[in-house]
């Protein structure tokens, strides 16, 4: 531990610019200038210098980038759909909840997703609204068996789930634009290209 601090005290900024400045006074020591005072010229300047060199930096934290955000993403929803597989569904919501299946798979396919806060509606949607909407469901299904007369969960569920295919399908209309757009400016600098 007291060796790595040495070590980085002697790589730091303050270190490297205070020996710089010592051996300026090295070099006016040798013309002569500073006579007899010679060790506290040195020392003085490697003092001055480590004093206004700029603080070190801390490194800059490195956080996972968009793809591996997106491998753990889809490890996630291998593990929901194991989940989901296991849930009995009344057949609107099971039709609904197919539907935002199919859409969640065709997005987190490698090449589409990278944008940090579309990454976000979709580990949002996979690892906590749709897990929690069914799971309510389920608890909430229990309980109306018993009570009957009160207001089907299935039609919350369904609405639920309509909320987030909608969501995710805005996700997929800002992809289709963005790539309609790139296609578009492609186009035209090969055209602009031609005809210079």
């Amino acid at each position: 531990m007291a060796t790595n601090r040495a070590l980085a005290f002697l790589e730091s900024r303050k270190n490297l610019t205070g020996c710089a400045c010592g051996l300026a006074g090295l070099a006016v020591t040798f013309t002569g200038a500073a006579g007899s005072l010679w060790p506290v010229v040195v020392a003085g300047l490697y003092g001055a210098g480590a004093l206004i060199a700029p603080p070190e930096r801390p490194p800059a934290p490195e956080f996972p980038d968009a793809a591996e955000q997106l491998d753990a993403l889809r490890a996630d929803f291998a593990t929901l759909r194991g989940y989901l597989a296991e849930v009995e569904l009344p057949p609107a919501a099971a039709g609904r909840l197919t539907e935002l299946d199919a859409l969640l798979d065709a997005l987190l396919a490698p090449g589409w997703v990278s944008d940090p806060e579309h990454l976000h509606v979709l580990a949002r949607a996979v690892r906590q609204d749709v897990p929690e909407a069914v799971d309510t469901f389920v608890r909430t299904r229990w309980w109306t068996r018993v009570t009957p007369g009160s207001e089907p969960p299935e039609r919350h569920l369904e609405r639920q789930l309509t909320a987030l295919h909608a969501e995710a399908a805005e996700i997929a209309a800002a992809l289709q634009d963005a790539e309609a757009m790139r296609q578009r400016t492609h186009t035209q600098y090969l055209e602009d290209r031609r005809h210079p």
